[in-house]
């Protein structure tokens, strides 16, 4: 079998959509039509979950499919992942960054730490959880969270 027929009669492979997400889509998304773009921003993490959200965007799981697009500058995006409890030497830095985001747009704390500081609460290094630094709008719980947890919490912003 040639190598062309071989790939023509594979098709596609990826895991198969999950259901589409129960939750309301937030007021903000609504003028967005089904399509976001989606800065990351790494706000003193360990790393695993900034793995988990590459892996949501890998061919595997593909959350370009349901319309969310990863860009480089936060003048350009519509959503923040923020990843990791805000350490002191970032919170300035993540408030000029959701400050430079047109309007609308969401916030999204990605993992345990992010959501409520996790193993470094209390830590003389941590400013806070994201949510006592910039306004969040929805959380994705997880140490670190699975990537269809990921997938799930975009298509709720883009309602696909």
């Amino acid at each position: 079998m040639s190598l062309l027929r071989k790939i023509r009669t594979t098709g596609r492979v990826a895991e198969p959509a999950p259901p589409r997400p129960r939750g309301d889509m937030p007021e903000q998304a609504r003028s967005w039509g089904g399509s976001v773009q989606v800065r990351c921003v790494d706000a003193g993490s360990c790393n695993g979950c900034e793995i988990e959200i590459a892996a949501a965007f890998n061919p595997v799981y593909d959350a370009e499919r349901y319309g969310a697009r990863l860009v480089a500058s936060p003048r350009h995006a519509d959503v923040a992942l923020v990843t990791g409890p805000v350490t002191r030497n970032m919170a300035e830095p993540l408030r000029r960054t959701v400050a430079a985001m047109g309007e609308p747009r969401l916030v999204v704390a990605v993992g345990d730490c992010a959501v409520d500081c996790g193993e470094f609460a209390g830590g003389y290094g941590v400013e806070g959880a994201v949510c006592e630094v910039v306004p969040v709008d929805l959380t994705v719980p997880g140490c670190p969270p699975e990537p269809e947890a990921i997938v799930a919490a975009l298509r709720t912003v883009t309602g696909r």
